[in-house]
């Protein structure tokens, strides 16, 4: 067994430290673009701000002054109808186009002269780079599943093998740890809501940890992305409420009704509390990751403004603590995933709960 964990190492760290090389590149090649002639300072905030951010291109690498990206669709709806085309169109915030431009990071209306027109009233129904993330995970998920299901249809009565295996101790964990003890008898019902949140971010953390294409997006760190999250537990969780839910929180029982006027908000504040705690803790968690990594690599372009040799030597810590932090953000990847859909299944579990009150003589 010792062996075994030894060869696993073995085979993942040179994988980790590549990664960690790559991350640096990528941080290193991003700051070109904020340097200038008449100064080597590198703004490591906008740098980092920039990585965990959402964007209207997939950024490869920067040489120079120039940008390697990947462009994406701009979708924009205003009174003269819809008009779709490349990001590229922009040149990176440099150029206008169809009346619009790029203003660090957003689409915004122009006039002729260049100026930003407040008025103009449109929608963006751009496809950014999380959005692309999200296409790209939900195609990995379903190929897995589809490849899964073909696995156990053609090999009836026989023990899964590879993926197949794999996936299915991620279904039986999630039935047999999370969905029975917190749900109940009930807890079919809800299973496959719990399966898909729980997959779907297990893969988008991990795709995050990966800094070139189609990694590299920040999904879960994303509080937008995060929000719809939570919010499709609140709305299974109230749909689902039963009388004994609602009543505890309208007709708090046990309690005299004097008291009602303050238990009875104090109820609906935890009750509107509960996807606010989803949707920060993940966000919070994932976001704090991101930055603490890219706050490594930053400290290699500080210090090396001070003198090359200092950034030499510290550049070897930055890549040792960044290859550790890969290590931990795997961890967190699965714990932030499994905590998720937890906290969702015992919110399930108490809408549904039946209380059985004994009879006092």
């Amino acid at each position: 067994m010792h062996q075994n964990k030894s060869k696993i190492i073995s085979y993942l760290l040179p994988i980790f430290l590549m990664v960690a090389c790559l991350s640096s590149n990528s941080f290193a090649n991003d700051t070109h673009a904020v340097e200038t002639h008449e100064t080597e300072k590198v703004d490591a905030g906008k740098i980092i701000m920039e990585h965990i951010g959402d964007a209207h291109d997939w950024h490869i690498a920067s040489i120079g002054h120039s940008h390697i990206s990947i462009p994406l669709p701009i979708i924009i709806k205003d009174n003269a109808g819809f008009k779709i085309f490349l990001s590229s169109k922009f040149d990176h915030g440099h150029a206008n186009y169809e009346g619009y431009k790029l203003a660090e990071g957003k689409i915004v209306a122009v006039n002729a002269d260049g100026s930003e027109n407040h008025e103009a009233s449109f929608y963006d129904l751009s496809i950014t780079k999380n959005v692309a993330s999200m296409l790209i995970s939900v195609i990995i998920l379903c190929w897995i599943m589809f490849s899964v299901a073909s696995s156990y249809s053609k090999n009836k009565g026989k023990a899964p093998k590879g993926l197949a295996n794999l996936i299915e101790i991620g279904v039986l964990f999630i039935r047999d740890e999370i969905a029975k003890p917190s749900i109940g008898p009930k807890y079919s019902k809800f299973l496959p809501y719990l399966l898909t949140i729980f997959f779907f971010i297990f893969l988008n953390n991990l795709l995050g940890l990966i800094p070139i294409f189609p990694g590299g997006a920040n999904v879960t760190g994303n509080i937008a992305i995060t929000m719809v999250l939570a919010l499709f537990t609140f709305v299974i969780t109230s749909i689902n409420g039963n009388k004994t839910y609602w009543g505890h929180i309208f007709l708090p029982p046990g309690v005299p009704k004097g008291l009602w006027i303050l238990l009875i908000p104090i109820e609906i504040i935890g009750m509107l509390n509960k996807p606010i705690v989803l949707m920060i803790r993940l966000f919070a968690n994932i976001t704090a990751g991101h930055i603490i990594m890219l706050g490594f690599f930053s400290l290699i372009f500080i210090f090396g403004a001070m003198s090359e040799g200092l950034g030499l030597g510290v550049s070897l810590l930055s890549v040792a603590f960044t290859v550790f932090m890969n290590f931990l953000e795997l961890l967190v990847a699965f714990l932030q995933a499994y905590v998720f859909t937890l906290l969702s299944a015992l919110y399930f579990g108490s809408a549904v709960e039946e209380h059985h009150h004994e009879e006092h003589h």
